[in-house]
Formats: structure tokens, sequence, C-alpha cells
């Protein structure tokens, strides 16, 4: 039996000792084997040190497999502990750095202990010897004979091997060497010449080669055999017909049937399988039917085996079993997302819903088709960045369901929606059978992201095609126009997602259950920072939380001086900026281990630089003719002001900063109330003889519109022509009629938040929009006081200074 000892015997008989601890060259996809010359191209640069270290000491190398070859570095669990060692033969060094050497395994070898990691391996090892019981040398003599006779066979059909290999062979009298060699030259698989080394029994190896080699002779046999049955003259159109006589008589020796009918077998198996309702049945079927009738070549054949191949990956029947659990769906919503209260417990409601039919067992037929998946569409609609994407994979992890998105910005092409038919080349279904067919699921969450930005052109209009996608009277029979037969998509909870609801369509508005999500406050921000932020950014830049500590007032510092936004992306995008600079102190050693950053205001100014916004509203506002207005945008409130200035001119009305048709008429009317009420605000008519009136709105980059800016624009005219400055800390919102009524406005709530962002502590703003304060957070309600009015003379009595800005200021 074989024996761990590092003595062997050369050929001589001599005993010859080998290293107890050597190095390990980690192979990649080769095996070594004793006795055996090969060749070896070393390009890494710790082998090149390894091959180097080993030719001025004692040239012996070990040889293991590596089974993890994509790795360069292989860890030592991850190396073979059965290898050869080998002496090297020659050493050439190539132009491009790599070595070229010639080496010979001598003896197998078993790792005991693995001594070294870098820069390359090292193990202790014990030679292991090939065994040979005394009572079957007989049994190994007619093992080396088979051997040398299947050799010879193989030999025969491989024309390019010269007679002189099998002579060779034949001479070989230590079965070892004749093993070895044969399994070094016959074709096989990676994992078969390693189990040759692994085994330890010379007669179990022998005869694992004999099985390899008459395998090998089978192939080469049948491979002659097709050969000869589809030999003939050959030209560039006989070519294809020559391959495919090949693969019938492949498969006819196999005992497999027709192409056509293997195929035809399989998609009925399928059809039974996936259990496709009637109608795609029938029509499934139809174009089996046609399938059989036409030759694999024909350009028809590859048309229905795509149309057949997505009938049967549709989910055409697996659901999802929704988790009914309320207080697991609460708790992963809050775990993902800070406050957006409306949104959760509209989620609640869906699941409670769910949950009352199934405990009641109240049947889905005696429900409306338009609430049997549980409620509207919703559409969410709100400024970038306040987490309107996430929350869909929030919603389908609460429900344990699958979770799959669309994004239709920019799309403006019908067929994207309900596919293109099948008489185009190339045709495939639409983007919502495609996107089902990923989530594996007929009822997952199904986000259409930025419905608002959907295009048309002559190639049809997407958002006409979503009518009946997001229609609950008529999803449940979607009907693509690929697959042209009935989907059902009524277990779908579709969301939807928007900046504004100005670009989308009425008709199709009117299908979806509108969620406003509006800006963050301040406190939001900071919270969400604390809880979602930090610990994100943190861990995605390799640090430790205890490493890069945020104080309360260094996180307000970011948010007023760098960010000025409704949602939270700028400031992720800044935290993981301060997080960045730590880690390059630290990656430099400028930090010890155990130390840490505090970010307060002082470190946030020196890592981010000079702040990016400033709010001017004293400074602008200290002159008269100059008002702080409230204006709502797509992307959130907005805080804008209004300049006013007079000089001599032909009594024009001087409109600037990009101003739509509706604000230069706010403009005008105001200034006609003005006019028209000058002895009440004690301004002299002379004033306005030969003068020019200026209005100008900064930016003037931004274009401007809507009527909510009448009541500003007024303000401004009237500190213009009385020398009262209006207060820094005053902000207004609200369309003037010319009797000096102050009408309602929109986005009441966008407005306020982008007042309390820029610091304003007062809003004047239409008595009818009080209702509208419910909506503000409360944490910003109680920072801010708020003035309701009903006429201009209630705007001016409120927001202009008592008495007249002297001539210093």
């Amino acid at each position: 039996m074989f024996s761990w000892s590092n003595i062997t015997e050369n050929e001589d008989g001599e005993e010859k000792e080998y290293p107890e601890e050597i190095s390990i060259l980690a192979l990649r996809g080769t095996v070594a084997f004793p006795h055996i010359i090969m060749p070896l191209v070393i390009g890494l640069e710790h082998s090149i040190e390894l091959i180097d270290d080993a030719i001025d000491g004692d040239e012996y190398i070990g040889l293991a497999v590596s089974q993890a070859p994509e790795k360069e570095n292989p860890k030592p669990e991850e190396v073979h502990p059965t290898g050869v060692i080998a002496t090297i033969h020659r050493r050439l060094r190539s132009k491009d750095g790599s070595l070229q050497i010639i080496v010979q395994g001598v003896e197998r070898f078993k790792v005991t202990e693995w001594t070294q990691k870098k820069p390359y391996l090292k193990a202790k090892i014990a030679i292991v010897h090939d065994t040979v019981d005394d009572d079957k040398l007989l049994e190994i003599e007619a093992l080396r004979r088979r051997t040398i006779d299947l050799s010879r066979e193989i030999v025969r059909f491989m024309p390019q091997v010269p007679e002189e290999a099998v002579s060779f062979l034949e001479s070989a009298d230590d079965p070892h060497m004749l093993l070895y060699t044969v399994a070094a030259n016959t074709r096989m698989e990676h994992k078969e010449r390693l189990a040759i080394l692994e085994k330890d029994d010379l007669g179990d190896k022998m005869r694992y080669l004999l099985k390899i080699m008459s395998r090998e002779l089978e192939v080469l046999q049948l491979s002659q055999k097709i050969q000869s049955e589809t030999q003939g003259e050959l030209d560039s159109v006989q070519r294809e017909y020559y391959l495919r006589q090949q693969l019938k008589a492949i498969k006819k020796e196999l005992g497999e049937g027709d192409e056509t009918e293997v195929e035809v077998h399989d998609y009925k198996e399928k059809f039974e399988e996936v259990g496709l309702p009637e109608e795609a049945l029938k029509e499934a079927n139809r174009e089996l039917s046609r399938l059989q009738k036409l030759p694999p070549q024909a350009a028809e054949y590859g048309v229905i085996k795509t149309y057949l191949d997505w009938l049967t990956e549709l989910p055409w029947n697996a659901l999802t079993e929704d988790n009914l659990d309320i207080e697991h769906a609460r708790q992963v919503l809050d775990a993902d997302h800070y406050g957006l209260e409306k949104i959760k417990e509209r989620i609640l409601e869906y699941l409670a819903v769910r949950k009352l039919r199934k405990e009641r067992d109240i049947d889905d037929e005696d429900i409306p088709e338009q609430d049997r998946a549980g409620g509207s569409i919703l559409l969410f609609v709100g400024p970038p960045g306040v987490g309107k994407t996430s929350l869909g994979r929030s919603i389908a992890r609460s429900l344990d369901r699958k979770f799959t998105r669309m994004s239709l910005g920019g799309v403006r092409d019908e067929a994207e929606i309900r596919g293109h038919r099948r008489t185009y080349i190339g045709a495939m279904p639409g983007r919502i059978i495609q996107a089902l067919k990923r989530a594996e699921s007929r009822n997952p969450v199904f986000m259409l992201d930025e419905v608002d930005k959907v295009g048309s052109d002559w190639r049809g209009d997407p958002s006409s095609a979503l009518l009946e996608v997001l229609d609950p009277q008529q999803n449940h029979a979607f009907r693509d126009h690929y697959l042209d037969v009935d989907f059902d998509l009524s277990n779908i909870m579709f969301i939807a997602t928007a900046n504004t609801l100005e670009t989308i369509p009425h008709a199709l508005r009117d299908r979806m259950e509108i969620i406003h999500l509006d800006g963050y406050t301040e406190f939001e921000k900071v919270e969400i920072a604390k809880g979602y932020l930090i610990p994100r950014q943190v861990k995605t830049k390799g640090l430790m939380p205890e490493e890069i500590p945020f104080t309360h007032e260094g996180i307000r510092q970011i948010i007023r001086d760098y960010t000025r936004e409704s949602g939270v992306r700028t400031l992720e995008r800044q935290i993981g900026k301060v997080a960045r600079k730590v880690a390059v102190k630290i990656a430099d050693g400028k930090m010890s281990q155990g130390e840490s950053e505090t970010i307060t205001p002082k470190t946030a100014r020196k890592y981010l630089g000079k702040p990016r916004f400033y709010f001017e509203a004293a400074l602008r506002t200290e002159k008269p003719g100059v008002a702080t207005g409230l204006a709502w945008t797509p992307v959130g409130g907005d805080v804008l002001f209004i300049e006013a200035s007079c000089m001599s001119g032909k009594d024009r009305l001087i409109l600037t900063g990009q101003l739509g048709d509706v604000m230069k008429e706010s403009a005008q009317i105001a200034l006609s109330y003005v006019r028209s009420n000058l002895e009440q605000f004690n301004i002299d008519p002379e004033l306005f003889n030969n003068t020019d009136i200026h209005l100008h709105v900064p930016a003037g980059a931004i274009p401007k519109d809507g009527p909510s800016a009448g009541v500003t624009l007024a303000t401004a005219l009237v500190s213009l022509f009385t020398k009262r400055s209006v207060r820094s800390s005053v902000g207004m919102t609200g369309e003037i009629s010319l009797q000096g009524q102050v009408l309602p406005i929109g986005g009441l709530k966008q407005k306020v938040l982008a007042a309390h962002r820029a610091g304003l502590t007062t809003i004047i703003h239409p008595k009818r929009n009080e209702a509208d304060l419910e909506d503000v957070p409360e944490d910003v309600r109680k920072e801010i006081t708020f003035i309701t009015v009903e006429t201009i003379d209630d705007v001016l009595k409120n927001a202009l200074q008592a008495k007249p800005a002297s001539s210093a200021e």
C-alpha cells in the first residue's frame, strides 16, 4: 500500500529524497501527471517569482489544480490538495515579461499543511505512491496490454498521429509510465484527468482510463460512420444539407426522432404545464399545426417557434400569495421610508380589504371587476427625489409580491405598449407583456415610471394605449398585438409616478387615484439623513459609523447651505461627498485606527467648500419696490423676488424675466388697481406722468407664468411709490382682481415648504386657501405665522413697513 513519505526511488532504483516543504503553482484548466513533460506559460508576477526562486533553489515545484480558475490568486482552500512534484528543465523569458518553462512531473503528493499564502503558496507535502497489491500483478499486466490495444485502435482513426507513438507504448514495460503517458494524450474532460490523478490504486486508475478510452473509440468510430454516410461532392449550396444529414445520422444512432416531432411533443407538454386559457390554447395548437407542416429551414419556422416560446413562458397562472399581515406591512414601509403617511395608509387600506375578503369568504364573482384587484390604480405625483419610485419596491416587499418597473419617459410609439403585429419582421410583444415575463408572476407590483413624460407622434399615442391597461373594466382582457389573445392584468397592482399632472391626458388621469407627495421639511430631511442617507453612504464608502458621526447642526448646515430641493437626492450626494473626503484621510493614514471625524457645521464647510445657496431676503427687500413672492413649479415650491422701478419715459409698462401671458396680465391688473387708488395710498398722481414703470422677476433665464403673483406685483408697486420697504420676513401669494380682492390659488403647501426652506417666518395667503394649511406639516406650521387676507389692503397693511424708508436707506 502507499506510504506517506518524502523518500522515493528513481529509475535506477536509488532512493531519492524530496523537500518536505515546496512552492505550489496553481494550474488553471490543465492537470499535470508524473513522468510527463509539459510546457507552461507563466504571466502572473507572483508565479514568475515562484519559478525564479525555485530555479535558484532545488528546482522542484508543486503543480496542483486550482478549483477557482477565475481567480488569479486562489486561496489554499481553493487549490486541490493532490498534485505532482515537478522539476524545471528549461526557462525562457519573453519580451513581454512572461516566462515559458518546460517541466516534468516526478511523483504525486498530498498537501499536509499550508505554510504560506503570499507572495505565492507554499505547503508541507507527503509523497503518495501508486499502490499495487502483490496478488494483482497479473491483472495489472492484463490491463497494460488492453491499454496498448485500445491505443492502437484509437491511433488508427487519427492519421495525424505517427505509428512510432504506438511502438513507444508497446515498449513501455512500466505500467505507471504507460498509464500517465496515455492519460496525458487522450481526449477527456478536466474532471476525468483529475480523477485519475487522485486515485491511489494503480488498477483502479487503469480501469478508469480504459473506460474513457473505450468511449473515445466509440465516438471516433461513429464519427467515421457519419462521415462515410454523408460523404459526397459538396459545394456552398449543399453545405447546409450536409450538416443536417450529419445531424440526422447522429440522432438516428442515438435513437432520437425527427427534430420537428421532438419540438412538437415538447410544446404540447409545455401547453399542459403552464395551463394556457382556452383561447390561448386554441391559438397555440393552430400555430403548432402549421409548424409541423414546415421544414426547419423555412423562414416562417423560426417566427412560429418564437411565438410559441412567448406563449409558454408567460405566467398565465403563476400567482404569489399576498402577505396580509398589516403590522408586517407597516414595519416594512416605515423601515424603508420616513413620513409619507398618506401612501402608507392607502397601502394598509388595500391590505385590510384583501384580508377581510379572505376571512369572510367573499367570492370574486360577487365583486365588480374594477374592485377585484383591491381598489384603484395609484398615481404618485411629486417633485424629483421624494421617493416615488423606491416606494414601489417597498410596497412589493410589504405584500411579498414580485416587483417590475417600466419607464415611460420618452416613449412615443404605441407599439411599445401593445406590441407589434406578427406580420412585421422582428416583431415582439409590448413592454407590458415583456415585464410580466421577467416578473414570472401574474400579480406583481407594476410601476409605470414617469407617466407624465409620455410623448406622441405619427407612430401613435402611447397614453391612449395605457387607457386599456389602467382601466379595471377592460384590463382583465388585455390584448397585445403580438400575442393576439387575451391576457388578464386585473390582478396586477399598478402604481404610476409623475412630476406634474398637467401633461397627463384627462382620460388617463381619470382612471387613477392621485396621491400627492410634496417636498420634505427641514426637520424631515434631518430625520431621513439620520435614519437612511447617512448609514447608506457610510456603508457604500467603506467606512464604519463610529468613524464619521454627524451632528444635528452639521446635517442642518448641509441642508441649508448646500441643497435647495424638495427631495433628498442632492442631500445624499453631499453626504456622500463628505464621506469620500473622510475615506481619503483614512486611506492616506492621516486618521489612525479608532479615530473619528465628527461632522459639525465647521467640518461640513471644510469638506464641501463655500455655500452654494444664500437667501438674501433682508438685503433684497430693504429698498422700496422689491417684494418676496411664492411660486409653484413641477419640482416643488420656490421663492422669487419681484422688483419694481420707475424712470422718465412715455407712460410705458415694461415687463422682463420671461413672463407668460397670464403673469403679464396680472402685472397690468396690479398697475391698474394701484393707479385707480392713488388717493387711498397717498401717491402723487404726477408721479405717473411721463414715467415708465419697469417690473422684473429674476432669474431672467427661467420662464414664469400664472396668476398667483398678483398680490406680490401690487405690493412691489405700492412699495415703490410710497417709499415703504417690504418686511424681509414676509412672503406672499394670491391672485388679485381689479376690485382689489385676493382670490385663491393652488399649490399652497409646496409654496409654504419653499418659504420654510428659505427662512421666511410670515406668509400672507388668500383666506379661501385657509383649509389647505391642514396639509402643511405641523412642525412647519409652528415656525411660521400665517396671515389670511381678503383684499389687497389687508396685504399691504401686513407686508409694508410702517414708516417710509429714509433717503439714507
